[in-house]
């Protein structure tokens, strides 16, 4: 008799988590009708119901994925109210604090989205907004680059995406360069920031074609057509054929024939 019963209780438990997996599953078909097929089963879930069904589970079970799930969809129709309520449920992990940020953006309030995307951090978010002042201010997007940079490494984030922050530095304080007075002490000054920056990459990912060439051509620009002309051949080490390098070595070999004494 007792086997019976725990035998019973067996069963009942898993027949409640397979209802509990085809409701989860149910709802999130809806989440995804938008992207489904016109006239299969995901398309016909009505949103309503399956908002329900995730409300219901985060009352009885909190589970991440859900209060994120529906803090994005209140957030992508307008209720940011909605959405924070549901975000502050989730628990200090890195999509509740870039929920955050989202939230806060589009409540207007850029300052407190950048802590949030910092602290999550959301390298995409930070991204847009150095492209977004650099457009105006270079240098200024160079700085909010190099906190980044410290956060990834305070993080401990793989060298590769620390490497991709010191190589937007190097383009921004380029471009810094640029806006300058050719051959002015601030410009070679940015220049040589550039440079450090591009080296600074190059050691990260010493493979990277991209890396390899900024350096090249940031020698070139500071006048060091030897030096230049080294990494160009170390780019042809990683892609022979790089059209890229190619030109570069025929640059370096003018700017050293005129700086050669008549």
């Amino acid at each position: 008799m007792r086997e019976n019963a725990m035998r019973t209780i067996v069963v009942a438990a898993i027949a409640l988590v397979l209802v509990a997996f085809a409701c989860i599953q149910f709802a999130s078909d809806a989440f995804s009708a938008s992207a489904a097929a016109p006239g299969s089963v995901p398309s016909r879930v009505p949103i309503r119901l399956a908002l329900d069904i995730y409300r219901t589970l985060g009352r009885a079970a909190p589970a991440a994925y859900v209060e994120a799930t529906l803090a994005q969809y209140e957030l992508e129709h307008g209720d940011t109210d909605a959405a924070q309520r549901d975000a502050v449920r989730l628990p200090p992990i890195a999509v509740r604090n870039e929920l955050l940020g989202q939230i806060a953006l589009a409540r207007g309030d850029r300052v407190l989205a950048l802590e949030y995307f910092f602290a999550a951090p959301d390298i995409a978010a930070l991204g847009r907004e150095v492209l977004r002042v650099a457009r105006t201010d270079p240098a200024a997007a160079y700085a909010f680059e190099r906190h980044v940079s410290d956060r990834l490494v305070t993080l401990q984030t793989h060298p590769d995406a620390v490497a991709e922050t010191h190589w937007t530095m190097s383009q921004l304080a380029a471009e810094a360069a640029h806006r300058l007075s050719p051959g002015s002490v601030a410009q070679t000054t940015w220049l040589r920031r550039a440079l450090g920056d591009g080296i600074a990459a190059v050691q990260l990912s010493p493979l990277s074609e991209k890396y390899l060439l900024q350096v090249a051509a940031l020698q070139l620009a500071l006048g060091n057509p030897d030096a230049a002309r080294r990494w160009y051949h170390r780019v042809l080490g990683v892609d022979p054929g790089s059209t890229d390098a190619l030109a570069g070595l025929r640059s370096a070999a003018r700017a050293r024939a005129r700086a050669r004494p008549q």
